[in-house]
């Protein structure tokens, strides 16, 4: 009976998926949390800010409704989109028009601290589906 119990809790464990499994593979890929040259506001530095959400499967997924915020709670919630299997999707922080790999947050000013922070990704029913944090070296980071 021990080994049964032994055996189940190994099966829970391994079908117990990562959070970024259990929503289906979205992923943050990499964070751009320092953007090149100067913090200066410009909507084009703005713009070198970003998180890269990927696709890690084969079907398309859609990420309609789903927030991507910061530990100050700056959040952007996504708009109807789709993310083609294995592809990337950017989130920028300025403004910009919208397209198949882009999406605009459409701040004037920055939302990821270049001295460190975290980027939570939930779907609209508030599951965390995967983080990023990082610290005050470097200007981006693979999650």
């Amino acid at each position: 009976m021990a080994v049964v119990a032994i055996m189940v809790a190994v099966l829970v464990g391994t079908v117990t998926a990562a959070p970024a499994q259990a929503a289906g593979g979205i992923v943050i890929y990499r964070a751009y949390y320092n953007s090149p040259g100067t913090d200066n506001g410009t909507n084009a530095n703005l713009n070198g800010e970003y998180i890269v959400l990927k696709n890690t499967t084969r079907t398309t997924k859609y990420v309609t409704g789903w927030t991507l915020r910061d530990k100050q709670n700056h959040v952007f919630k996504f708009p109807t989109t789709k993310i083609n299997a294995g592809q990337l999707m950017y989130l920028r922080t300025g403004k910009g028009a919208i397209n198949w790999a882009n999406r605009y947050w459409g701040k004037t000013w920055y939302v990821w601290n270049n001295t460190g922070d975290t980027a939570y990704l939930r779907t609209p029913a508030g599951l965390l589906v995967d983080t990023c944090s990082w610290g005050s070296t470097g200007n981006w980071k693979n999650c």
